[in-house]
């Protein structure tokens, strides 16, 4: 079944607790982490992430698009994010963060901006949960999708199976609507959604209509035989 994740980036600041309420249903709550360093936006840290988890029974999924994740994602963790996630951009050591991450208690997640190939993390795969696909340049919401996205997510979906791993494949990024289905087909089965979910009339009713798109298509999707 697919996952939707609201993104509170597109959420009322001054209201985060009841915003957080609001998208009932959801499967994670995604919280966008960013320092103003490695994207240009300045957005929360830790006491707001934690401040959020208390608010809300949705497990936080925190996206870091910060510098140095390999010093300051563990915090998230104890903050108490269920799952976390760095840019392979900004990790020194991904794969001793990755661990990290595991050992603490969470799922460890590794993204990767528009121009960054999957290729050269092939063998990284195994020591994650979770690969993030973005579907826009990271540091703002309200995007418009790349279409041209979508073959990296169907290689990404193919080493996934080449591997047999258990590994969710998210997409973040002009995610609706009218994007959803293409990247279910395409191999997604996780998907980050801001304004779609937080500019609806009635967020709940759209984390289920969003859910129920992406069902339809994965079960006829070739790649999801047997998933």
């Amino acid at each position: 079944m697919a996952q939707i994740n609201p993104s509170i980036l597109s959420a009322d600041f001054a209201r985060l607790a009841e915003e957080a309420k609001a998208a009932e249903g959801a499967d994670w709550l995604h919280v966008d982490v960013m320092d103003n360093h490695f994207v240009p936006n300045l957005t929360l840290g830790v006491p707001i992430v934690e401040a959020i988890g208390k608010a809300t029974d949705i497990p936080l999924d925190c996206h870091l698009m910060i510098e140095d994740p390999d010093r300051w994602a563990p915090q998230y963790v104890e903050a108490g994010a269920g799952s976390v996630t760095f840019h392979a951009e900004a990790a020194a050591a991904p794969v001793r963060l990755a661990r990290e991450i595991r050992a603490k208690g969470a799922r460890a997640s590794m993204a990767l901006k528009p121009a960054t190939p999957i290729e050269p993390y092939e063998d990284l795969l195994p020591e994650l949960d979770m690969l993030l696909i973005m579907t826009v340049e990271p540091g703002f919401g309200g995007q418009a999708f790349l279409d041209i996205m979508l073959p990296k997510i169907r290689r990404t979906r193919e080493l996934i199976g080449k591997h047999g791993l258990e590994l969710w494949l998210q997409v973040d990024g002009g995610v609706s609507a009218t994007t959803i289905e293409r990247c279910a087909e395409a191999g997604a089965d996780v998907f980050v959604a801001g304004s779609a979910v937080y500019g609806a009339q009635d967020p709940a009713a759209a984390v289920r209509e969003l859910r129920a798109q992406a069902d339809a298509v994965t079960a006829a999707a070739p790649w999801a035989c047997g998933h």
